[in-house]
């Protein structure tokens, strides 16, 4: 069967001319996209968020009062005589408030002292509870469309992983174990719960099915570096694939199946590498039986945060012309104009200047 083939059946749309398959995704404004595109932001406690705007106002009130103060003689007051620091001060607050003035004035500095110090901060926290989450939904939502613009214009290079549940997961722990910064990685899912997790670590998140060529545009497919395919289904992840393939020709995209059977339709849809989850599980179960320190050992490997890990270098200039077998670090291959060769092949008998070295490094773990 032809990936096309598969695609049309994993997916009704397919087929179609490219104008049907799209809602104008692309072409709406960025300050449309918040909700679609999630871009991760500092964590703010409540109590910390009351602290700042209470520090806010009171900078404003600050100031209020200085400018009324320093032009006092402008300024009348009705129960006569001139205008005091504590008047100035009394002014701002209830201007500052939108309490403007009613049929009782306090008149003695006893009663301003008392609206000063007790009444106004009571219809601050007052205007805080009323208004504070209207006032914090438009803020969040203006700082998302700011931050989405200047994301969409700046990303390269990143790498975008395409479904966040079990083997998009411990894909997103691999790169970040491989010290690629958080926002340098985009998720795209149809799942809340999965974009929420994602958020949590501080990725960009794109709520939307992978299998659209313009929720795909929407996350910089075209310019990423590498493309994560790690659905949940194999005829889902061809369609993936090819969609993937057609935005982005250069990009590295790595793609998983369940079934060994369907790995040549990914190779055919266009992955350079398609990994077997099933199978893969498979033979570490079998391991495990007889040689369960082998199934340790490989896990050590795959875990990029402790113990040893598989990494990739470049060959150091005094390296060149030598076995990569006499090397201090452990070579299990060379990388030569994009060929992997194991060390044991002919091809690696001797390093050349521009081949990348795969090796196993310890890692150690970061300090508290």
């Amino acid at each position: 069967m032809s990936p096309r083939r598969a695609a049309r059946l994993a997916h009704p749309f397919v087929g179609r001319n490219k104008e049907e398959l799209t809602d104008g995704l692309t072409n709406r404004p960025d300050h449309t996209l918040v909700g679609v595109i999630r871009m991760p932001g500092p964590g703010v406690s409540p109590a910390q968020s009351i602290v700042r705007r209470v520090i806010g106002a009171g900078i404003a009130l600050a100031i209020a009062v200085v400018l009324v103060y320093l032009g006092r003689d402008g300024y009348k007051d009705s129960a006569g005589g001139e205008l005091g620091l504590l008047d100035c001060v009394y002014y701002a607050t209830v201007s500052l408030s939108t309490t403007g003035y009613g049929d009782i004035t306090p008149v003695s500095p006893m009663a301003r002292l008392v609206n000063v110090l007790v009444i106004t901060p009571l219809r601050v926290l007052f205007l805080i509870v009323l208004v504070g989450t209207t006032l914090e939904v438009l803020t969040e939502r203006s700082r998302q469309a700011l931050r989405i613009q200047r994301w969409r214009s700046k990303v390269r290079d990143h790498v975008v992983v395409i479904g966040y549940g079990t083997k998009g997961r411990s894909a997103v722990t691999a790169l970040l174990g491989d010290d690629i910064d958080a926002g340098r990685i985009v998720v795209v899912d149809t799942n809340q719960a999965a974009l929420e997790a994602a958020s949590s670590l501080g990725l960009v998140t794109v709520n939307g099915s992978g299998t659209r060529s313009d929720v795909l545009r929407v996350a910089g497919v075209q310019r990423a570096r590498a493309i994560v395919v790690a659905p949940a289904r194999d005829d889902t992840a061809v369609l993936v694939t090819l969609t993937a393939r057609e935005l982005a020709p250069k990009a590295q995209v790595v793609a998983a199946v369940r079934e060994a059977e369907n790995v040549h339709l990914l190779r055919q849809s266009g992955a350079d590498s398609v990994v077997v989850s099933s199978e893969t599980a498979g033979r570490l179960l079998g391991m495990a039986t007889s040689t369960p320190s082998v199934v340790e050992m490989f896990e050590d490997l795959l875990t990029p945060d402790v113990g040893l890990a598989i990494a990739e270098r470049e060959v150091d200039p005094k390296e060149v012309g030598g076995s990569p077998r006499h090397l201090p670090d452990i070579v299990l291959g060379v990388v030569r104009e994009g060929q992997l060769y194991r060390v044991d092949a002919p091809e690696a008998d001797a390093v050349e200047a521009g081949d990348r070295l795969l090796y196993v490094r310890k890692v150690t773990p970061a300090e508290p």
